[in-house]
């Protein structure tokens, strides 16, 4: 039997796709959030498409916020298109 592919949806676009596909956004116990390139980290997680309209999106339409269940200054929206930007080149 072929395995079970996990989904999860995006925060910006809203659209369900398959775990490996996306990138992992996670809010630590001390209520950081940073990219979690493994996917293995302890917190809470949120799931992103690998582009950057998606994070756009999530800043526009609050959707980080309601995962996280916390206000999310602009600041790290910024911080988070960096580390977008640095996995873009890698």
């Amino acid at each position: 039997m072929a395995k079970k592919v996990p989904l999860r949806q995006c925060v910006g676009c809203g659209e369900m796709k398959g775990k490996k596909d996306m990138i992992r956004i996670l809010k630590t116990s001390e209520n950081q959030i940073c990219l979690d390139t493994t996917g293995k980290k302890n917190g809470r997680g949120a799931y992103i498409c690998r582009s950057r309209e998606c994070l756009q999106k999530a800043g526009k339409n609050k959707g980080l916020e309601r995962s996280f269940k916390m206000s999310i200054p602009r600041e790290v929206y910024d911080t988070l298109e960096e580390e977008f930007e640095k996995l873009e080149t890698e």
